[in-house]
């Protein structure tokens, strides 16, 4: 069966070098992230797109991957993702970093939605430091949800490990992080399809809640999932499926692998749990979870 990952960075080259930019460690760009990635041990990726497009496109060849959202993970990036879609000739769905905080962002949405075949947006709360139901978010959910498009909205603990490298001081305020404000917001804009990635990292039970009360709210399933570790209730992976399952429905649940960096690349260790999991759980959720849900919310046949 091929697969669909909803969650994928692209992490071109654009994307290291504004982080490069905010960075207060001594030396040249060049040189604090080259420093960063040895860190990491992470390949930092080529200056020319579509080499680093083909890789990706090679591992979606590898692994059975049909299609894949991804994101701009810096508004520095939009541009380089705009032009990988178009490389990937159909294979990646683009999706750009919104502060809606940020003096026209609303239009600039419109603009990537209407003439740049993006899907949505994704947003930071905790890192830009709003509610996503509060006034200042409302012209950017009324974009969303006039082109019936979708906002990821990271909910939970965030940590980039790459700015923590970096040096770039940590501003994040989990005050702003509730998936809480998800369901606010999804009321008010019934049109939008809101996405809660990472199983809310660490606010599942809220997660659940405005699952369970908004038909609107998804939830998609990538990364290591390991804030699984501090969770006080003690759950398992497949605890979170089974309940999930209950509260969203397999037809609000979406597959992704948060895969972002070389040499790691697409993956496929996450996927071959996860379907595992589904499987002993709910075999007919196999097919929804890992592909039709995706194509039915980017609008794919």
């Amino acid at each position: 069966m091929t697969l669909v990952d909803f969650h994928l960075h692209l992490f071109s080259r654009p994307y290291f070098d504004a982080l490069a930019a905010l960075s207060p460690l001594p030396g040249t760009p060049s040189e604090r992230l080259a420093q960063a990635a040895a860190k990491a041990q992470i390949e930092l990726p080529p200056t020319e797109l579509a080499t680093h497009v083909a890789r990706w496109i090679a591992e979606f060849d590898a692994h059975g991957v049909e299609h894949a959202a991804a994101f701009a993970s810096a508004p520095e990036e939009v541009p380089s993702l705009a032009a990988a879609a178009v490389l990937a000739k159909g294979r990646i769905t683009p999706f750009a970093l919104v502060n809606p905080k940020a003096e026209g962002a609303a239009e600039r949405t419109r603009t990537l939605l209407e003439s740049k075949g993006f899907r949505g947006v994704l947003l930071f709360p905790a890192l830009h430091h709003y509610e996503l139901s509060a006034p200042e978010c409302r012209e950017l959910l009324g974009v969303l949800d006039a082109h019936s498009a979708i906002a990821y909205v990271h909910c939970g603990a965030l940590v980039v490990k790459l700015r923590d490298l970096l040096g770039i001081p940590r501003t994040m305020d989990e005050r702003f992080a509730s998936p809480l404000h998800v369901l606010a917001a999804a009321r008010d804009f019934p049109n939008a399809r809101f996405v809660i990635p990472h199983f809310g990292a660490g606010r599942f039970h809220e997660t659940l809640t405005a699952g369970a009360q908004c038909a609107n709210v998804f939830v998609d399933t990538s990364s290591s999932n390991s804030w699984l570790a501090q969770h006080p209730d003690k759950l398992t992976l497949r605890d979170v499926f089974a309940r999930t399952l209950d509260a969203f429905g397999p037809e609000r649940v979406l597959f992704g692998t948060d895969s972002n960096t070389f040499p790691a690349g697409w993956r496929r260790e996450r996927h071959e749990e996860q379907r595992a999991i589904v499987a002993s759980l709910s075999p007919a959720a196999i097919g929804p979870i890992f592909r039709a849900n995706a194509l039915r919310l980017l609008g794919r046949p």
